[in-house]
């Protein structure tokens, strides 16, 4: 398997890009419109054949590049189940799988973040995150009918349930994380983590994390007014503006 984290600085996006050695087919995963030319270049170095944009939820804070990335290789773009995206090729359900020669890519309803948001496990062995959990950290739930109880339930019920040696990758990160594992965020992502009266680590209770989410007191993202429309068009909007 070929698997390569790429990043946008501007957004602090990851962009995952997958492929099997055999077939070549590829598929990369929450694509940024203003990396198109580099990915599109990555992609005929590599010899790959780009079958699927992938999707783990509408962004807010960049517009997605599967537009233009459909219209260079005929690719198809997908979205989470729910996500109100009538331009998409396919809408991905909990639980269905993507095949790309030998690898496996399973969705998982991780909600909470945003209304419709997907998780997605690669081969078992390493899981793509999204906006649901970062290292040390997780999205906000203030926006796109988020919620933060809903989010507590799916880390907790869905990621965290994942064997500890699994590879935490997320779509974004603000402070110079690659990788995590979900041993670690379980110990000490201080979100979902927290210390006992004896100094030991233990997932903070429910009420707890909702407390702090619904007091984040955020921003907006910058993009979040051209975003959000865009997205819901593929990046259309945005790409021919």
């Amino acid at each position: 398997m070929l698997f390569r984290q790429l990043f946008d600085a501007e957004s602090s996006t990851y962009t995952y890009l997958i492929a099997d050695h055999t077939t070549k087919a590829a598929v990369l995963v929450d694509p940024v419109l203003e990396q198109v030319e580099r990915d599109l270049k990555l992609l005929k170095e590599l010899g790959l054949i780009l079958h699927y944009c992938l999707e783990t939820h509408v962004h807010a804070d960049h517009v997605t590049g599967t537009d233009r990335l459909r219209q260079a290789t005929s690719c198809s773009g997908i979205v989470p189940d729910r996500a109100h995206v009538a331009c998409a090729d396919r809408h991905i359900k909990d639980g269905e799988t993507l095949h790309l020669g030998d690898i496996t890519i399973t969705a998982i309803a991780t909600p909470g973040h945003t209304d419709s948001h997907m998780a997605y496990l690669v081969n078992d062995d390493r899981v793509l995150t999204g906006d649901a959990l970062f290292i040390r950290g997780c999205g906000r739930t203030d926006f796109q009918s988020g919620d933060a109880g809903t989010l507590y339930d799916s880390v907790t019920k869905h990621l965290f349930t994942l064997p500890d040696e699994t590879l935490v990758y997320p779509a974004h990160d603000y402070r110079g994380h690659t990788v995590s594992t979900i041993g670690e965020e379980k110990r000490w992502n201080s979100r979902f983590a927290e210390r006992d009266g004896r100094g030991a680590n233990r997932l903070r209770h429910r009420p707890s994390f909702i407390e702090f989410m619904n007091h984040l007191n955020l921003p907006d993202p910058k993009k979040i007014m051209e975003a959000v429309p865009a997205n819901e068009m593929c990046g259309h909007l945005a790409a021919t503006a």
